[in-house]
């Protein structure tokens, strides 16, 4: 009896951090998310854009997340309700990764073949901070997330943690591109450069819908 209480108010305060984690998310998501849109709008920069959009897909997926965790921890779901929210959060995770893909692949066809838009690179400095930052930042954050996953075996919170982790790639991509686009000054760099999130991307969204995603 005293190990199932134990136990009881271990998870509700795996499930306490793991609501702070979410909540630290929709505010990290709304400010990058913002910044990375209007300077991505400024300088011309898909890679920005995408960026940017990709941090509201994040925040959907988060809300989605905030959602499940704080039915649990308010004692409002039994074992098979908890399940299904499981399932249904890790499947919004994935689909707004597939939404990211479409995006991207609509943009750069249209940027490189149409409009062959050229980079401000002087408002893409900017840019490269919010890469740097997110690429300090988002590891640690998944990190964390991925213990308290493990401890609750939530599949929807190692989704929304790899989403953290795909983040951090997209960081690097984003401060290489703009970098290189600033240097060699090609117009048609930026939009290749967003193509190569697309692997990244179609992985995690592919292991969410399925919920594979068992990264510990």
């Amino acid at each position: 009896m005293m190990l199932e209480i134990a136990v009881a108010e271990q998870r509700r305060a795996d499930l306490r951090i793991a609501l702070w984690l979410t909540w630290i998310t929709l505010l990290w998501m709304c400010v990058e998310g913002a910044a990375s849109l209007w300077i991505g709008y400024s300088a011309r920069s898909l890679l920005l854009e995408a960026f940017g959009v990709d941090s509201i897909l994040e925040l959907v997926s988060a809300c989605v997340l905030l959602w499940r965790l704080a039915l649990e921890y308010r004692g409002r779901m039994n074992e098979a309700e908890t399940e299904r929210s499981e399932r249904k959060a890790s499947e919004v995770v994935g689909y707004t990764l597939y939404l990211l893909v479409g995006l991207i692949l609509v943009s750069s066809g249209y940027r490189l073949f149409l409009s062959h838009t050229l980079t401000d690179t002087h408002e893409s400095v900017w840019g490269v901070a919010i890469g740097i930052i997110a690429k300090v930042g988002m590891p640690l954050l998944a990190g964390w997330k991925l213990q308290i996953a493990g401890r609750l075996n939530s599949r929807a919170l190692r989704a929304d943690a790899m989403e953290a982790i795909a983040c951090g790639y997209l960081s690097v991509i984003l401060i290489v591109g703009l970098i290189a686009t600033r240097l060699l000054n090609l117009w048609w760099l930026d939009s290749v450069m967003a193509l190569a999130l697309i692997p990244f991307l179609v992985k995690e969204g592919r292991e969410a819908v399925r919920g594979e995603c068992l990264c510990h």
